[in-house]
Formats: structure tokens, sequence, C-alpha cells
């Protein structure tokens, strides 16, 4: 994929995004990227051949975007946070997510588009007391049987997977799902639990976790335009490490708990501008360690520029 080519990267606003975007370009600078966001991107850098557009997720709004442009990789990377599970919040999440998503696969399917990149999540398998130690692509996606709010994520990654395989002989597609993403650049729960002045600690569970910075994270986004044939592939390190040690790594203090009374004392934490999303509740109790066999397949052993102790270090920057 050497010659010249014109991405559509969704999601643009972000993080996340924004870096994935200024690595392709340092790589192949004659390269176009169009980004799109219904948030602002008034603060998105601007780089050469970049063009940042607000574009409110509608169908008529994408048809109008595949008609002026001729797109040869699409990156989804646009996801609205699932830390809420409010009505209004749930049904916007379910229009982004599961129907933007179909309109956004057929229109890749119409136009030719020859690499679709999808950004899923890790917690579509679910923190759950019977988890295997480390959870293959294959695993049922469980996360909704606790946490309904959780349902547009599953239903995102579904739709997407059965979609890369019916086309798998003329689009490839690619889904990733990562770990815990952590970094300065990025504003999801997890990063924002680990740097807050306090963090929950239940006193009666210590689970693991597993971290990915975002530099490395971009960098395999990145390279699942040529390294990652058609699959679903877990995005993780070979490393993991307990809740108290991470903690304790990124030098926030931990407030002990029973885990009985986890939801009252997220609550009142609540008026203190310190919220933990009731989901995340469950991965403080329950291991949700996912295996990178897949991945590594295609990546070499040593994909990773950061452990996840480097990781950490580096959320300290915020």
């Amino acid at each position: 994929m050497s010659h010249q080519k014109k991405i559509l990267l969704i999601g643009i606003a972000g993080g996340l995004a924004q870096m994935t975007a200024r690595l392709i370009l340092t790589e192949h600078p004659d390269w176009e990227i169009v980004g799109i966001d219904s948030r602002d991107v008034s603060k998105v850098p601007a780089l050469k051949n970049l063009t940042a557009i607000n574009l409110k997720y509608s169908r008529g709004n994408f048809e109008n975007l595949f008609r002026t442009h001729h797109f040869d990789v699409v990156y989804h990377l646009g996801r609205i946070s699932h830390s809420s599970n409010e009505h209004n919040v749930l049904a916007k999440r379910i229009d982004l997510s599961v129907m933007g998503t179909n309109r956004i696969l057929e229109l890749c399917e119409r136009s030719g588009v020859k690499k679709v990149v999808i950004l899923s999540t890790f917690h579509v398998y679910g923190a759950l007391p019977d988890n295997s130690i480390f959870l293959k692509e294959d695993a049922p996606l469980r996360a909704s049987i606790r946490h309904p709010e959780l349902r547009d994520v599953i239903e995102m990654d579904q739709i997407c997977t059965n979609w890369m395989w019916k086309n798998q002989n003329s689009i490839s597609t690619v889904v990733l799902r990562p770990c815990n993403i952590i970094g300065t650049q990025i504003q999801n729960a997890m990063t924002k639990f680990l740097s807050g002045p306090v963090a929950l600690s239940p006193i009666d569970y210590n689970p693991f976790f597993q971290f990915i910075h975002e530099f490395d994270m971009a960098h395999i986004l990145y390279r699942a335009l040529d390294s990652l044939p058609t699959g679903t592939y877990n995005v993780a390190g070979s490393d993991f490490i307990s809740l108290r040690d991470a903690l304790d790594e990124v030098g926030t203090k931990g407030i002990p708990f029973p885990m009985v009374l986890a939801g009252g004392l997220n609550s009142a934490l609540k008026k203190f501008n310190i919220e933990v999303p009731e989901y995340l509740l469950e991965y403080l109790k329950f291991s949700c360690l996912i295996s990178n066999k897949e991945l590594q397949k295609h990546l070499g052993p040593k994909f990773l520029r950061f452990s996840i102790k480097e990781a950490l270090e580096l959320i300290k920057l915020r």
C-alpha cells in the first residue's frame, strides 16, 4: 500500500485519531486524510494533507462525503463514550455506534474501499468471575449481561465482524479490540481514573489489568494498513499489573473500601468530579485479560515500545 492514498478517518477530534493521522502523514507525506467528527474540530492540529471537517453523523452527510471523495482506506475510530446509561445518551450512542457503523460499512462496500480498520474494545468480553486467564478473539462477548449500557459496543463489534467475513474476498477489514489505552492525549475513563487525585481501590479485590500507551496504539493502527490481514485482533502486551500496583506506579492515592459499598461511594465522589462509570466497577472486582497471540503472528513478539510500567509513568505528565 505504498502508492498515494486517500484516507477517511472518523473521530478526528480524539487524541488517538490525531496521533494516528500524524503518524500516517509522517510516513507518507503525499497521502491525503479527510478527518471527520461530530464534535468540535477547531483544536485539531494543522497538518499538511489533513482536512478536518465538523460533520453530523447522518446518512445524507456520509453519502455526500463518499460521493465527493474516493477513499482507499477508512478508519472508524469514532465512538461516543460508553460511561453513561442515561436514556438520551444511550440512544445517541446506538445511533452512532450501530446505525452509523452500518451506514459507513454499506458505503465502503459500494464505493470500492480496499481497507477498513475499526476500533472496538476489550470491554466487549466483560469482567466476569469465570473469565479464562487470557481471552482469545473467539471468546463470547458477555459485557452486556451485567451492564446493558454496553449493548451498543457489542452490537457494533458484531456488525463489523459479520460484515468483515461477508466481504473478506473484496475488502480487507481489521477489527481491533485493545485493552485499556492510556496517555496524556486521550480523555477516556481509565486515564481519568488513574490520573485523578484519588481512586477507588477495593480492599477485598485486587484484579489484574493490561494497559497500552496511546503512542503504541496509534502505531498499531498505522501498521494495520499493511501488516494485518482481515481478522479480529486483541491488542495488549504480554505483561499485566494488579490494580493496587498500578495506582502505586502513578502515585494516585487509593481509597480503600469494601466492594459492597462501591455504588454509594461512587455516587458520593461524583460531587467532587471523581466518577467511575458503573460498568468499570466490575473491572475493579474481576480481571479481564486478553491474549495477544494472534497479533504476534503478524507483528512479532516485540510490537510495543512501552511496557505497562513505562506507560503508567508517562501519564504522570498530564
